[in-house]
């Protein structure tokens, strides 16, 4: 059964995502197709004609990118927590905030982005709560899973996406360093930390009753559509049954475990008489439990379905490999909420629909550049802050359409100056490629004793060819 568990894909991006991923826009727009726009637009639209009448303009797809970049630019600039208005200072501020639209043209559009239709909202929520933003989540979530194929080890975990707003199943994690927000099941790559698949949690059900093995419900549906890997949770999810259901999909799992579960045998869980690094194995046809002593009167419980040996480490401290393959991919979810925070384009808002799009935002950037740094290995090669060199020419590629097509120039001068550099490389042909540079040889297939490094199509059979003075 082990060796089927291990059948799977190679790790790395899908043929639809090369076949398609050309550039670093493109392979954004991958994770964020113009499908979504197109909802978000059409929300949008109807909002600004509900508030502003016939005051309104409606934005197009140019407009809604140009929004995004700026999100993203800002995020780059780590510039979350700070006051908007801040980023378009004539001084201070940056100047291709004010080349790309004035600052109230971005608060009109931050005042009335939506992701559904107000009108129908009421009768949807009385049934999801998640009704705000289901049909853009839903559209986004499905699209994770096919532009990669996670390796050989998947990380399962939970995220907070802090805030502090009115929302009816925003949760309260004390462990947290946003300790109130938005609660995400996520399953990710553990290598690279790619989203797959994640899951908003909305709560209770709808009776108020606690929902029983929620852990492992949440594990067979982030994860459905996996075989051959081995997945890693925490011991909110691990259990017995999870394992024996992830056997049967033709998955593995490592996990620690809590010490009330009743599968647990008794002489796991003494420590009174247990020596410091000493550990205790026990096995079933499917399943192995391992009781690791780190120091004295104290365990640590893991369980698999994926080592069947009782291996420990060479080192002093004697670690069972079943712990040293869950240290090294626990934090795959961990690492996610690292770098989607370091770059965040969040804004201060109390709407908690809102919040969710920044996070997809967030989210999609850092799977765009993973899927890029996979396609092109080479792309700026021994380069530090690589994913800020990427995140920020994908927010400069996203505003520039909106620079081309603007009419009146910015006050400021930088900003002016960048309108025009931008508009004047749109109007100006591109140039043709330069020759490269090549060595002065004399020509094989002509008489004469001339030299030159120029390529002439009477001689493009030749590796260099010589010419000179209109002679070949």
């Amino acid at each position: 059964m082990l060796g089927a568990v291990r059948e799977r894909s190679p790790r790395g991006p899908t043929r639809y995502a090369v076949s398609r991923a050309n550039s670093i826009k493109s392979t954004f727009e991958l994770v964020m197709p113009k499908e979504i726009e197109n909802i978000v637009l059409e929300m949008t639209n109807k909002e600004g004609r509900r508030v502003y009448g016939d005051n309104w303009n409606n934005k197009d797809q140019t407009d809604l990118q140009g929004y995004l970049g700026l999100l993203i630019l800002a995020g780059v600039y780590r510039s979350s927590k700070e006051a908007t208005s801040s980023l378009w200072h004539t001084h201070s501020g940056r100047a291709i905030f004010r080349a790309t639209m004035p600052l109230k043209t971005f608060h009109i559009i931050s005042r009335v982005i939506r992701f559904d239709d107000r009108s129908t909202r009421p009768a949807r929520r009385a049934r999801d709560k998640l009704a705000a933003i289901r049909q853009v989540w839903d559209k986004w979530v499905c699209l994770l899973p096919l532009m990669f194929t996670p390796g050989t080890d998947v990380t399962v975990d939970e995220r907070l996406v802090p805030f502090r707003g009115r929302c009816g199943f925003k949760q309260y994690m004390p462990n947290k360093p946003g300790k109130y927000g938005l609660k995400i099941w996520v399953a990710c790559d553990a290598q690279t930390s790619y989203a797959w698949n994640m899951q908003i949690y909305t709560g209770k059900p709808a009776d108020g009753q606690p929902e029983k093995n929620q852990g492992q419900r949440v594990v067979l549906e982030v994860t459905e559509g996996l075989r051959g890997h081995t997945i890693t949770c925490d011991n909110f999810f691990t259990s017995y049954t999870l394992g024996q259901e992830l056997l049967r999909r033709k998955l593995a799992m490592v996990g620690t475990v809590r010490k009330n579960k009743p599968e647990l045998p008794p002489a796991l869980l003494a420590t009174r008489e247990r020596a410091k690094f000493s550990s205790q194995f026990v096995f079933t046809d499917t399943h192995v439990l391992v009781s690791y002593c780190p120091k004295k009167r104290k365990n640590v419980l893991l369980m698999s379905t994926l080592h069947r040996d009782t291996a420990v480490s060479t080192a002093e401290d004697k670690k069972p490999q079943i712990i040293l393959d869950y240290n090294r991919n626990k934090g795959g979810v961990d690492n996610l909420d690292k770098v989607t925070s370091v770059y965040s384009c969040k804004r201060m808002t109390a709407r908690w629909p809102l919040t969710v799009f920044y996070n997809m935002l967030d989210v999609s950037a850092y799977n765009a550049f993973v899927l890029w740094r996979e396609i092109d290995p080479s792309w700026n090669q021994g380069k530090c802050h690589r994913r800020r060199l990427f995140l920020e020419e994908l927010g400069r590629d996203l505003v520039a359409p909106l620079i081309r097509r603007r009419q009146a120039l910015p006050r400021t001068p930088d900003s002016a100056t960048l309108v025009m550099e931008i508009q004047q490389d749109a109007s100006t042909p591109a140039a043709a490629p330069p020759h490269p540079s090549l060595k002065r040889k004399r020509c094989r297939f002509c008489a004469t004793d001339n030299k030159s490094s120029i390529r002439l199509a009477p001689c493009a059979a030749a590796t260099t060819v010589n010419v000179l003075m209109g002679k070949c």
